[in-house]
Parts: structure tokens; C-alpha cells; sequence
């Protein structure tokens, strides 16, 4: 649903669209005699490279930004708690599974099933009540979609549509086909969100009978805050909804989440205290923020289950040659990479064991970097001089562009010249998706925080979405299947210490960093918590009186 901006915010908006296209200062100044005029103490701005390519978290291709439009506007049955660090920061916790839309659950006594009890209080954006059925709708759609949502419900073996019942308007049962540890979790994820069924049928048609089109641009939800309008590149404006029921009302009223694709303008604007927020800004500027105590105040945690890999795609020549594979990975300039794209800021996932010493991931490969060692691979590999392609998102181009550009220096020594392919933020994940470009340089990071999640998703044969090597090995499949299902914990470690080695030595994608989560905001801005889909969860954010 598009509504028109509220005339509270719209000079504002007007405001933040002239800025994005003038330099850092004028932006600044712009802005600042803004902030100055009009009370902002109940609207968070927020402003980062790209913004979602879509409102539908079950469409094809949506981005990550995406993701943050799921977990604000749409309702899951369960969420997880959250649980404090030693240095005081906030992040998830995956171990400990909360109500949302439903009050509670109960286990079936054999494990192979759960009912979940709803909220009979709990209304969407557009007053129509919540029900089993639009739960039931929801989990079916997401099956019926195909592609990543159907693959993100099979990773918790929610495979067929039977098993999804509705036992009355605010009961809704789902059996489980077999015990598997990541059926609960799994319906915790942006992807289990629940539309509003009547909604949607009335937008959709015979050849779309989910409304996919519809819902690329249109919300259907029920969540703490609403679309109040969207310009694609532009600008998402949420605003809180004041009847949600599934959780404490969010402090803040309205969010401002705005596209500003030069990373100067994004610093200046923080540094100026026009905008709140943003986590998209290149790692030496978090690096400076976090040198300079007290006026930008800084987040930074490692992302779980998260890799920034160089991937090869294994089904074409020359990179079906396992050979060819080891010698890049001997090449690659790790220390460089970690260093000059990274400021350190990450974790290096080179010069590990040879073999894995316990079930963890992620862990650093064996390679290190070894121009030697790499040209005799090349000989041994029988392929002459190659040419190909090397492509990146230019929505992480701050850590992407001088990594493809170390890469491409490193891989010439060796016979490999590349061409840089820069790809649209906003293309990416569907150009990705097609699994046809021969090298990439790409960042994943698997929601469950369980190693076989991510060689699920990742590395397993059959259709595994984010498989964007296209890599097959019988052998690794049957691993990742056992290691899902694995009936005792010693069966499990081995399993998962082999399936690591096995994937290491036959290189169809080499990490290269584990990376942080660097968020940057203001010092007035409490309650930012760490999320394993990285959206900000503006429901816990609170923003206090500016520090003297």
C-alpha cells in the first residue's frame, strides 16, 4: 500500500532528495539549517548506498535491504531474545525462541509437531483481523514461490504445503515430516512473515495467483511499522503503527530511510547530525569513528556464518579444473585484501590447519599465498593463458572494487587476466541468481548460525540457491545431509570437520574474510541490536536528548 507523505515530513524529504545530489558540504549545510527548523527528536533518518529493490521478501532477487522491509513491516509466529555482550552491546540470541504473532506454542509429546496459539488481538495495517488462515496463506506462498523462499523454508524441512493446518481462526498447527533442529528457528526468519491474505487475493490474478506483482511494491502486513510511501532509489518512509499488539510499541515514530550512493555525503551527513544512522560506509571510515570517541558512536560485531569469498564457476572451463582453482587460491593477496579493502577490519580466513581441528565455521582454509606454488598448479593444470570475467556488487564496492582490483593484479602473475564486471546493487542478487558469470566476488551469510546451514545453502548439489559456483560433489552432498540429521554429537563433529576439508581442497569458492557489522549513529541513538539478516530492527532503537 503507497500513501502520501504526512506534509509533517514531506520539506524534509524534498530536503534530503536535493542533498543527495550535492557535495558533502552543501548537503550538510542544507540539512543542518533543516534539523535546526523542525523537532526531530520522534523520526530516525537513516541513509545508506542502496535501499530494498522490492517490499516482497518472497520475490525474485530481493536484496538484503529488502530483508530490513520484512522485519519492520510484516509479523513472524516466533522471534528470538536478544541477550547482552560483555562490551554491552545488544545482539540476537539463537538459542532462545520468543512470541510474536503467536502468544505461545505447544510441542507435540513425540516432537513431530507444534501448535501455535495467536494473538486474537492482532489486526494488519488495514484493520482487518489476523487469522490462521492468513498464517497458513503466508507458508504456503512462500512454498509456491519458488526459488529462495521455498529453499529457506526447505532448510527447515517445511517441505509441503499439508503440513500446514488451520485448526480454528486462531489456531494453526504445522507437522513435521522428520526432527530437525532448525524447524522452529526457521520459522523465525524474515521469510516466515505472514500477509494479509485478503489483501493480497484481491491483487492478485489467474497467472499471479500469490499477487507477486502487486506485492513487489505494494505492503500487505501487520507489523510495528508501515509503508508510508516508497520511491524506488530514492526513499522508504515508514511510520509506526500504533495497534500492533506482538510486541512493546517502538519509541520511535517515523523512519526515514534514505538512498545516498556517495560515501562522502553519508559521512557528512552523520558527521553533521543529518542523519542518525548508516552502515554503509567503508571500513576506514568506522576505523576513524571508532579512533574518535564520543561524537560518532560505532557498532561493530563479526558477522556469524558469514563469509566475503572469491567463487569460480565449476560447470565451464577453464574452473571444472580443480587445479585451476588451487592455483588462484595459492595466488590470492590475502594480507593485502584484509588490509587495503578491509582496514582489518574483518577476520582473515587464510593459513589455517590443513585439516579442520574442530566443527566451526567459519574457519580459515590451509592456502596462503604462494605465487610459486600456483604457477606449478597452472602447468600441472594443462590450460594455457585464460581470459574471464570478474564480477562485484557496486553496492559493496567499498570493500568489493579494490578487492576485484587486488585480485585481478594478483591472478595476471599467474596467466589469468580479468575484466572488472561492476553490477548494479540493485541487479546483483538477480545477476547472481543466474549462476552464469565465471568469477565473482560476493558476501553470504546464512541466518542459522549452524555450519550445515550454510554448506545447505551454499555448497550442496541440488539446486542450493546460493550455490553460485554451481559446484556438484556427491560425496559433500551426502555430508551436508548427514550432518543436518546427524543422531549424536560425535557423529556430527566428524561430519562437519569433513565436509569443511572436502570444500577447502576442492576451492569452487575461496573465503577470504569473515567481516564485521559496523553500524554508525549518533550518540543519542540506544537499543541498536545485532541481527543475523544485518537490517537494523528500528522496533528497539530509542533516541534520547542530543549530549551536551
Amino acid at each position: 500500500m503507497k500513501h502520501a507523505p504526512h506534509s509533517s515530513y514531506s520539506s524534509r524529504r524534498r530536503s534530503l532528495l536535493k542533498a543527495a545530489s550535492l557535495t558533502p558540504v552543501a548537503a550538510s549545510a542544507l540539512l543542518a539549517g533543516e534539523a535546526l527548523a523542525q523537532d526531530r527528536k520522534d523520526t530516525l533518518i537513516m541513509a545508506n548506498e542502496f535501499g530494498p529493490n522490492m517490499l516482497d521478501i518472497h520475490g525474485l532477487g530481493a536484496n538484503r535491504p529488502s530483508y530490513g522491509v520484512a522485519w519492520n513491516v510484516y509479523d513472524r509466529l516466533i522471534t528470538y531474545g536478544r541477550k547482552k555482550l560483555p562490551d554491552g552491546s545488544m545482539m540476537y540470541d539463537y538459542a532462545k525462541l520468543e512470541p510474536e504473532l503467536a502468544e505461545r506454542w505447544k510441542m507435540d509429546a513425540d516432537g513431530m509437531g507444534v501448535t501455535f496459539h495467536l494473538r486474537k488481538d492482532a489486526k494488519f495495517h488495514d484493520g482487518t483481523p489476523v487469522t490462521a488462515d492468513d498464517v497458513k496463506w503466508s507458508f504456503d506462498r512462500a512454498l509456491g514461490m519458488g526459488g529462495f523462499p521455498t529453499f529457506q523454508m526447505k532448510a527447515g524441512s517445511l517441505e509441503e504445503p499439508s503440513q500446514f493446518k488451520v485448526v480454528d481462526k486462531h489456531t494453526f498447527y504445522v507437522k513435521f515430516i522428520r526432527k530437525d533442529k532448525l524447524s522452529m528457528p526457521d520459522m523465525g526468519v524474515p521469510v516466515a512473515s505472514i500477509y494479509n491474505s485478503t489483501l493480497a487475493k484481491k491483487n492478485a490474478t489467474e497467472k499471479d495467483p500469490w499477487a507477486a506483482d502487486w506485492l513487489k511494491t505494494n505492503a500487505a502486513g501487520g507489523g510495528a511499522y508501515k509503508v508510508a510511501s516508497w520511491k524506488p532509489g530514492q526513499e522508504l518512509v515508514l511510520e509506526r503503527y500504533d495497534d500492533w499488539k506482538s510486541g512493546p510499541l517502538p519509541k520511535i515514530k517515523r523512519i526515514i530511510q534514505r538512498d545516498i550512493p556517495s560515501a562522502g555525503n553519508r559521512r557528512a551527513l552523520l558527521q553533521r547530525g543529518d542523519i542518525d544512522m548508516t552502515y554503509s560506509l567503508p571500513p576506514k571510515d568506522f576505523s576513524d569513528f571508532a579512533g574518535d570517541k564520543g561524537k560518532i558512536k560505532v557498532s561493530s560485531l563479526p558477522v556469524e556464518n558469514a563469509l566475503f569469498y572469491l567463487g569460480m564457476n565449476t560447470t565451464k572451463p577453464p574452473f571444472n579444473n580443480p587445479k585451476v582453482r588451487q592455483a588462484v587460491a595459492y595466488a590470492l593477496p590475502y594480507d593485502k585484501i584484509h588490509e587495503a579493502a578491509f582496514y582489518g577490519r574483518g577476520i582473515k580466513m587464510s593459513g589455517g590447519a590443513a585439516a579442520p581441528k574442530a566443527p566451526v565455521w567459519p574457519q580459515p582454509h590451509a592456502y596462503v599465498t604462494d605465487l610459486a606454488k600456483a604457477k606449478a598448479l597452472m602447468a600441472e593444470s594443462g590450460v594455457g593463458p585464460i581470459e574471464t570475467t570478474l564480477s562485484y556488487d557496486l553496492g559493496s564496492a567499498t570493500v568489493g572494487e579494490p578487492s576485484a582490483i587486488l585480485v585481478q593484479e594478483a591472478l595476471a602473475q599467474i596467466g589469468i587476466k580479468t575484466t572488472l564486471n561492476k553490477v548494479p546493487g540493485a541487479n546483483w542478487r538477480a545477476a547472481l541468481l543466474k549462476k552464469d558469470m565465471p568469477m565473482i566476488l560476493n558476501r553470504f551469510g546464512g541466518w542459522l548460525n549452524y555450519p550445515e546451514y550454510f554448506f545447505f545453502w551454499c555448497y550442496h548439489g541440488q539446486d542450493a540457491v546460493f550455490n553460485t559456483m554451481s559446484y556438484k560433489n556427491a560425496t559433500l552432498d551426502k555430508m551436508i545431509t548427514n550432518a543436518r540429521f546427524a543422531e549424536s554429537k560425535p557423529l556430527y563433529d566428524g561430519m562437519v570437520k569433513d565436509m569443511i576439508k572436502l570444500a577447502h581442497d576442492e576451492a569452487p569458492r575461496i573465503p577470504l574474510v569473515q567481516p564485521i557489522m559496523d553500524v554508525a549513529m549518533q550518540p543519542n541513538i540506544s537499543g541498536y541490536t545485532y541481527w543475523f539478516h544485518l537490517e537494523p530492527d528500528y522496533r528497539q532503537l530509542v533516541k534520547g536528548a542530543v549530549p551536551a
